[in-house]
């Protein structure tokens, strides 16, 4: 049987018998895109990835394996290469595309791939591998070809006139918006300074304009990182995106502020001219911090009270005389449902306080992870009866990591599973090996989420319009297990459709890295 282990990919009943460490150098060492999936699990699964594979799509590894290769596309899913890939993979077929991916920063670019299936000695098909190539300059040419066939009968006046109003256009929205906006040229050097820049920083356009922007008032933007950043930007057109600076700038004293620098872009054709965006957020940071204070000093606060209630509760449920009458049996178990609740909600709080403040501490040991995938479904199956909750699949593995952490991310997932699909009662959990990772994804049949949604649904206190409107919470649930699993070294991903319920996915290292890690 073809594994992978560790990144390696071993054969055992074949007669290949070659130095398979060699082999994964050698693949390391293409310049191609190389991926390997694993037929036999569902959705078909990354398990190998290539140096080139990770450099042209821009995500790291840990963030590529256990997932779908769809996951480049992105919400372009219209695209009729979709259709030939996955009838590829239906039949057991080789096929060969060119398909629109994007890279991990949203940027597009051009995939030409092709797949071929890989049997074993018996014939069966066990792993699909991907081969890649990034054509978007050819793309790009061919499309610059095209836009220059059906322009070349422009004259040169009326470009010249466009360019000079798209230019007068960006000047005056330069000066008009209320953010500090800096134009350099490709030495860094300030062409222009906005009206807000000059005010902001209490500095003059003689100061400013033609001086380079690392000499600017006592040398604060002279920053390594932020030069290596903006570097950067005019040979690969990738921005600078929320850099924070603080510092004790000249006259107007410490500041936190927020940096944001793309290449300029004129009717379609960059110019080698970067533009600085900059933004005082020091406010807004001590308005976070200053909420962060009071939800971790209210949730400390009601812990203690809440738990003497608890305590009371228990007491006048254990003396409850047997000739109560019914009304206020069921009250006394209804303040205790509500109690409950409202003790979760308090160890929420806590939790995310110690998130935000990086004192959450993880307490990792080895441990069967198919046993406690299975002990925390039971968990839940014994409070939701009305509900069928179906395992599949199996890791075999002995992961190191902080158990109570997992159990409370499945439990978390499990029971937004229940919550958000109120009209349908099956909920599919999977598990798996995938190379040094296991994955678990849990799949609903309800509501489903848009595009919108799926990018902000594990921010902190984010909840969609529909979900507020049907469902209570405060939307810090899966902000704590997209934490968790991140400390952890993994990564917690949803894939989803309005109407065709969610799938939640995570992956985590079989041994311990990450926060904390060994």
């Amino acid at each position: 049987m073809n594994t992978f282990q560790n990144g390696k990919f071993n054969v055992s009943g074949d007669s290949i018998t070659d130095n398979f460490e060699l082999l994964t150098q050698a693949l390391d060492a293409s310049i191609s895109g190389i991926i390997i999936t694993d037929h036999r699990e569902p959705d078909n699964p990354i398990v190998f990835c290539n140096k080139a594979f990770e450099l042209i799509s821009g995500y790291p590894r840990a963030e590529i394996i256990g997932h779908n290769c769809r996951f480049l596309q992105g919400d372009d899913r219209s695209q009729a290469e979709r259709a030939i890939l996955s009838e590829a993979v239906k039949k057991g077929k080789e096929c060969r595309v060119e398909i629109r991916n994007y890279r991990k920063n949203g940027d597009l670019f051009w995939n030409e791939l092709y797949m071929s299936p890989v049997k074993n000695s018996a014939g069966v098909i066990t792993h699909f591998i991907g081969v890649q190539n990034d054509v978007t300059l050819r793309k790009k040419a061919e499309q610059d070809l095209r836009v220059q066939k059906s322009m070349m009968e422009k004259k040169v006046e009326d470009r010249t006139r466009e360019l000079r109003e798209s230019e007068a256009f960006l000047s005056s929205i330069i000066e008009t918006v209320r953010e500090g906006l800096l134009v350099l040229d490709p030495e860094f050097n300030v062409l222009s300074a906005n009206y807000h820049f000059l005010r902001t920083f209490k500095v003059s356009a003689e100061e400013t304009v033609g001086k380079p922007l690392y000499e600017l008032g006592n040398h604060q933007w002279d920053i390594p990182q932020l030069k290596e950043l903006l570097i950067k930007i005019l040979p690969t057109n990738n921005p600078v995106v929320d850099f924070e600076v603080e510092h004790d700038f000249p006259h107007i004293g410490r500041k936190l502020m927020l940096l944001n620098a793309y290449r300029i872009e004129l009717e379609g054709q960059f110019k080698d001219q970067i533009l600085l965006a900059i933004e005082d957020i020091t406010e807004r940071k001590e308005i976070e911090r200053r909420k962060d204070d009071f939800l971790s000093i209210a949730s400390h606060e009601l812990k203690t009270p809440l738990t003497t209630i608890k305590g009371y509760i228990q007491v006048l449920e254990r003396s409850v005389p047997g000739n109560v009458s019914e009304k206020f049996s069921k009250t006394l178990s209804k303040v205790a449902v509500y109690v409950d609740r409202l003790n979760n909600l308090i160890a929420e709080l806590l939790d995310m306080s110690r998130i935000q403040t990086g004192n959450m501490e993880l307490h990792k040991s080895s441990f069967d992870f198919d046993a406690m995938i299975e002990e925390a479904i039971e968990g839940i199956r014994a409070s939701a009866h009305d509900h069928e909750i179906s395992l599949t699949g199996n890791t075999g593995a002995k992961v190191t990591a902080d158990e109570s952490h997992i159990i409370q991310v499945i439990n978390n997932l499990l029971s937004n599973a229940i919550k958000y699909a109120p009209d349908s009662k099956k909920i599919e959990v999977n598990i798996a090996s995938v190379s040094e990772y296991v994955k678990v994804s849990v799949k609903d049949f309800g509501l489903g989420m848009s595009s919108e949604d799926k990018k902000r649904v594990f921010e902190r206190f984010y909840r969609g319009g529909d979900i507020q409107k049907k469902f209570p919470g405060m939307g810090i649930g899966l902000y704590i297990c997209d934490q968790i699993i991140k400390n952890h070294g993994g990564t917690l991903w949803v894939e989803s459709e309005i109407g065709k319920g969610s799938t939640f996915n995570f992956t985590i290292p079989k041994k311990s890295t990450g926060k904390d890690g060994k």
